[in-house]
């Protein structure tokens, strides 16, 4: 059962953007989703996957942009993230991030019944939304991939030693990111390094085997993939490597697919200097994918 947390509504006497928070049950007993809706009629809804050192309450500012357009958009915090349950930045298995994806769809569109669905996903989140979308192609509309985690800057040794730990001690943290390599905007690391939800987060061991399990998983998959994608990649993100996002493109199968490479920007594009044009690629990319009787609609 759905429990409506928080929820506003603006406008002065008439409909506005609105905005809610709300516990549902799913992924290690409740997930926690946020959501936005435009004043108007959705015309689309986007689902948000973030990644690590993330959660849903790091798209406000995002999630504004995408409902100026008449977006509908929703974003989960996956199991032991954010203020959803569960232990803290463990996972047992890749798939059960990906049930967390379901069960923020199936909310996504019992809310917006009838609606194009794109999904979005950063970094360990463009993993899970990549894989779940290669299992789901029929239901959604496109895939932005956004600082896809595909491959990351360890060495090749470090990570099967990983692996090998996953099995004796599978909840050993054994991986930190660093705020500061998200962005440039200073800010914006200074609310990451404030950030009760994320303060010491370390991804276990078995954490980190099933994202590189999905990973391998992608490999397999990506010539399969069929539907719009659209990847995009700072160049200079010292989290992952933008290499990845292009083994994605080459691969991928889709015949509409479009890599963007921004010049000097960091990790997280949507909370980076110049996310502006970014999230205006971005609802270009949208728009032009949206059913062709709204393809008229404001960009």
């Amino acid at each position: 059962m759905n429990s409506t947390l928080h929820a506003v509504a603006s406008g002065p006497g008439r409909p506005g953007p609105s905005r809610s928070e709300e516990i549902i049950a799913g992924g290690e007993g409740e997930l926690f989703i946020r959501s936005w809706r435009p004043a108007g009629i959705p015309r689309a809804v986007l689902a948000i996957v973030p990644g690590f050192n993330s959660h849903s309450g790091h798209y406000l500012w995002a999630a504004e942009q995408f409902t100026a357009m008449g977006l509908a958009v929703y974003a989960v915090d996956l199991r032991g993230r954010g203020k959803s349950s569960g232990p803290r930045f463990h996972v047992r298995h890749f798939d059960d991030y990906l049930a967390d994806v379901d069960s923020l769809l199936r909310l996504a569109r019992a809310r917006e019944p009838g609606l194009p669905v794109f999904l979005l996903g950063h970094s360990a989140g463009g993993v899970i939304a990549t894989g779940y979308t290669l299992e789901h192609q029929d239901e959604l509309a496109g895939l932005i991939c956004e600082s896809f985690a595909f491959r990351v800057p360890a060495p090749s040794a470090v990570l099967t030693l990983v692996r090998w730990f996953s099995g004796p001690f599978p909840t050993l943290p054994v991986l930190k990111l660093p705020n500061k390599e998200f962005s440039r905007l200073p800010d914006v690391v200074r609310a990451l390094n404030a950030d009760p939800l994320i303060a010491n987060e370390k991804q276990t061991a078995l954490t980190v085997a099933q994202m590189l399990a999905g990973n391998d998983r992608l490999e397999r998959g990506f010539s399969s993939l069929r539907l719009p994608v659209l990847i995009v990649h700072g160049d200079a993100d010292k989290v992952t490597v933008p290499a990845g996002s292009q083994i994605f493109f080459d691969n991928a199968g889709s015949q509409d697919k479009t890599l963007k490479l921004y010049k000097g920007h960091a990790h997280d594009l949507l909370n980076d200097d110049g996310r502006e044009q970014v999230v205006a690629d971005f609802k270009q990319w949208i728009e032009r994918h949206l059913p062709t009787q709204d393809a008229a609609g404001v960009a």
